[in-house]
């Protein structure tokens, strides 16, 4: 019998080996260790919070579409979404749907659930609207509070959001919410929000066609305005490789997306792109729900 001398070094690559073919091996075999999907639980940027990579709005023309179709269809979608997986859902303080989100998730264990809200305006009291927030939605905290739809070029500098942000750090230390950030509506304004550290999430409207999507002369707030997606990206990397949590809107240009072909399209741009944490899509019915997870499950394994 020949016996191989093998050296310390060439003992530790292979059990270095071994070790990894032990642990990597079952899981590619199984596919979990490859396999993406629209319900998957992932991390928000450095804060911590975990979310599904897809979540449902319910800001459809501010709620009104919702609305209008009743309490039960909102009451049916949302429930399918979270029984589908979703534990992500968007609401504001102006949506008409915000008064029945609370009936929605009543029975969802509030700990397994990603709730994001928005302030509008320039609340002269912003604990107080955040607290009659809380009490509408009926949780103790929100995951994410935003400052909704923010135009104002320079805004991080000015006197009013300057007080506003300061009562987001107060909120935070009283948890009633567990982090904060902005929605943008305007290139300039984004680009500020991308400057400051007091932003822990950015909601950043994004799709490859350039609707509704941020503009420098433009607010995107028009199906005839088209804006280009690569400065949005530029900030979009950045707030990514800051540590910041990137949540994409307006996926399917605020409806406007009404071939398959432009949905599937957006989605793919979207799941390409490793600076984007999750997304977020209002559905009108549970059909919809359906094909938004089906879309977003052949772009993540293609």
């Amino acid at each position: 019998m020949t016996h191989s001398k093998f050296t310390r070094r060439q003992f530790l690559q292979t059990s270095a080996a071994l070790a990894g073919v032990a642990m990597v091996g079952p899981l590619v075999a199984s596919g979990q260790a490859v396999k993406k999907t629209a319900i998957d639980q992932v991390t928000l940027g450095n804060t911590g919070i975990k979310l599904s990579r897809l979540g449902m709005g319910t800001g459809l023309d501010n709620g009104r579409i919702l609305t209008g179709a009743g309490r039960d269809n909102f009451n049916k979608i949302i429930r399918h979404g979270y029984d589908q997986g979703i534990t992500y859902f968007d609401t504001c303080d102006r949506y008409e749907t915000s008064p029945w989100l609370a009936g929605a998730i009543k029975g969802m264990p509030r700990e397994k659930l990603y709730i994001q809200s928005k302030i509008s305006g320039q609340p002269v009291d912003l604990l107080a609207a955040i607290d009659a927030e809380r009490k509408k939605i009926n949780t103790d905290y929100f995951d994410s509070m935003l400052i909704h739809s923010q135009i104002n070029p320079g805004w991080i500098n000015l006197d009013p959001w300057k007080k506003m942000m300061d009562n987001f750090l107060v909120a935070q230390e009283k948890k009633w919410i567990r982090a904060r950030g902005v929605s943008c509506h305007n290139l300039p304004a984004l680009q500020d929000a991308n400057k400051t550290d007091w932003c822990q999430v950015h909601l950043v409207r994004v799709n490859p066609q350039g609707k509704y999507v941020d503009g420098a002369g433009g607010r995107g707030y028009t199906a005839s305005e088209t804006n280009p997606i690569e400065p949005v990206l530029v900030e979009i990397k950045s707030m990514h490789e800051k540590g910041r949590g990137v949540i994409g809107m307006k996926i399917f240009g605020n409806g406007l997306f009404t071939d398959p072909a432009e949905r599937e399209k957006s989605v793919k741009f979207a799941m390409s792109n490793p600076n984007i944490d999750a997304v977020v899509i209002g559905f009108k019915n549970t059909q919809e729900v359906d094909e938004g997870i089906a879309m977003i499950n052949r772009a993540l394994a293609a």
